[in-house]
């Protein structure tokens, strides 16, 4: 297979890093500082994004979005893990399940996310369901013609901002084979909706893109806001978790190149001893190990939205490609900040906050070890007699 650029692509990853170094590097600094991205930088960001064509470049064409494939998608996410998270999503790639809405949904939800009016938020996890999604208590309950939600929702990032929440909750129980088996259902809830409380929390990592608590008291939706069909709710959240997890593998290559072109330049020009830094192994053996992990991650990337395309990619594959990259970035910033020496973790140097913000990368979009829990159970599969 040939993963090299098109024209095509190599012009979008051109333009699109002209607009990231232009709009975007400027402004970390400050979202650093504030923990937040100050109204006017983020109404402003938006507003270019959207003259230049870069918002939905993931939803269909036909839709008004960029209609891009997933091997082209996997190149955008490549340019915007470089700059800081918060900055980065505010070039808005919508969430993909809101293609199921369907009636007035269209106009009050699909539509102004691709025009880059609204902005949506993704509720799963809860304080007692993270890794084990299936383990969640958010219900909802029938009264009518409404539904009646009730619970918690936990780590929702960029809830604070947005326009309405895509909420999984438990609309029952169903008889199955193996015994009774929950039943979830995807909403689409307004964050003004009476009864929704959103409460930020403070994370060391991704400062401005904020973790958010999502509490649901009472809170009445007509029938008309399930998003799909009663009790599929966790089609729609695989499909995410798919996708996610290649895209988030993408997001983290991009921001290990930029470490790795930062620690390179300081390793070649910063002496000691007499000569450059780079020229003792224990620096340049770095050097090389890093990009070693780049490259596999990318090539790992790009099988693995090459077979997105294809509908061939299987669950424990985008749980290698998640896993091999955020692992890598980790180790890449790590990396990155024994190069700077004690310069890298002085405030006044990026390299602290990219080796902080590669933390988290383990854990959102699936921990490493229920990656490697899925990826051993997969394989093991067809070994069984």
């Amino acid at each position: 297979m040939d993963f090299s650029l098109t024209f095509e692509q190599k012009a979008l990853v051109e333009a699109l890093t002209t607009f990231v170094e232009k709009e975007l590097y400027p402004h970390e600094d400050i979202v650093e500082e504030l923990r937040a991205v100050p109204p006017d930088i983020a109404q402003d960001i938006k507003q270019k994004a959207k003259e230049a064509g870069f918002i939905a470049m993931n939803m269909p064409a036909e839709l008004g979005g960029g209609g891009l494939d997933y091997q082209t998608l996997a190149q955008v996410e490549r340019v915007m893990g470089k700059p800081s998270t918060a900055l980065s999503l505010l070039v808005k790639r919508p969430t993909k399940i809101l293609l199921a809405c369907k009636g007035d949904q269209i106009e009050e939800y699909l539509m102004p996310c691709i025009r880059g009016e609204k902005l949506d938020c993704f509720a799963l996890t809860e304080p007692h369901a993270g890794s084990d999604a299936r383990a969640i208590r958010t219900s909802a309950r029938r009264d009518g013609n409404d539904w009646v939600i009730n619970g918690v929702k936990q780590f929702i990032s960029h809830a604070d901002a947005a326009d309405f929440i895509i909420l999984n909750a438990v609309t029952g129980e169903d008889e199955t084979p193996n015994g009774r088996r929950k039943r979830f259902t995807v909403f689409l809830v307004d964050r003004d909706t009476p009864g929704v409380t959103i409460t930020p929390m403070k994370s060391i990592c991704t400062r401005g893109y904020n973790p958010n608590m999502i509490y649901f008291e009472d809170v009445r939706v007509p029938n008309s806001k399930i998003l799909g069909e009663e009790g599929n709710g966790f089609n729609f959240a695989n499909d995410w978790l798919y996708s996610g997890r290649v895209m988030l593998a993408a997001h983290c290559t991009g921001r290990a190149e930029r470490v790795f072109d930062m620690a390179c330049d300081w390793a070649a020009n910063r002496k000691a001893f007499g000569k450059t830094i780079g020229e003792f192994q224990g620096t340049g053996f770095k050097i090389s190990d890093m990009a070693i992990d780049i490259r596999l991650a990318l090539l790992m990337v790009q099988e693995a939205a090459w077979k997105m395309d294809e509908g061939t990619l299987t669950r424990h594959e985008a749980s290698m490609v998640n896993l091999f990259a955020s692992e890598m970035v980790g180790r890449v910033t790590d990396n990155a900040v024994q190069i700077f020496g004690g310069m890298g973790v002085m405030e006044d140097f990026p390299i602290q906050r990219f080796w902080r913000d590669a933390r988290v990368e383990r854990i959102w979009e699936g921990t490493s070890e229920i990656h490697r829990d899925v990826i051993s159970r997969d394989i093991l599969k067809q070994y069984r007699q």
